[in-house]
């Protein structure tokens, strides 16, 4: 097996259309022999719990509300370009990742992974829904296959939570910068929403080397 390793946040849309074409990559080219395990990285990492109202957020991050407009159309173009069907106008709030991050955690010791990045994305960036708040994650751990009530109880703990921070900020270390990044074989790293067409050739070379 070659271990894909992905660095991800996913409040990040370039990294929902990453994962998109990495997704259809996969399909086309079953016999791939990639282990893929998500980490953490967030984007904002110093975040209030509650969040942030988004379009101060992004007014902020972006130096105003004309290049805000600016940056959020290129993106648009990229996930239609990507078949994704996003809808900006329903996310009220950017919210702090850190439990997200901690259901993704949790899902990989129950073999549901993909399952949860995939629907943390869609609930986020298809139907505004906060995944800061732990009800909300909650919900999509079960929808997902995680027990509810365990879900419920480590949320309510700290459990895995320093964890996910030193893994940040390891990776912050290594000089990770942006998500997505993508590790393959803890050798060649690649960053950024790559291509249908460069994934597939990513894999057949693995492939032909092996």
């Amino acid at each position: 097996m070659i271990k894909l390793d992905i660095l991800s946040d996913p409040i990040c849309p370039w990294c929902y259309i990453g994962k998109t074409y990495l997704d259809r990559a996969l399909k086309l080219n079953q016999n791939h022999n990639f282990l893929i395990e998500w980490h953490p990285y967030q984007l904002n990492p110093e975040m209030a719990p509650s969040g942030i109202d988004r379009r101060e957020y992004l007014e902020t991050k972006f130096g105003g509300k004309d290049r805000a407009v600016k940056v959020y159309l290129k993106i648009s173009q990229a996930a239609e370009e990507a078949g994704l069907n996003l809808d900006f106008a329903l996310i009220k709030r950017t919210p702090n990742t850190l439990n997200a991050h901690r259901l993704i955690h949790w899902a990989g010791l129950e073999g549901v992974q993909e399952a949860a990045v995939s629907e943390l994305f869609k609930a986020y960036f298809e139907k505004g829904v906060d995944i800061g708040k732990t009800s909300n994650l909650i919900t999509i751990a079960s929808s997902i296959g995680l027990n509810e009530n365990k879900t419920r109880d480590l949320f309510r703990s700290d459990t895995d939570l320093k964890s996910i921070i030193d893994r940040d900020k390891n990776s912050r270390m290594r000089g990770v910068t942006g998500v997505p990044t993508f590790i393959v074989a803890n050798t060649h790293v690649l960053t950024g929403a790559q291509t249908l067409d460069l994934w597939s050739n990513v894999i057949t070379e693995i492939l032909k080397k092996q």
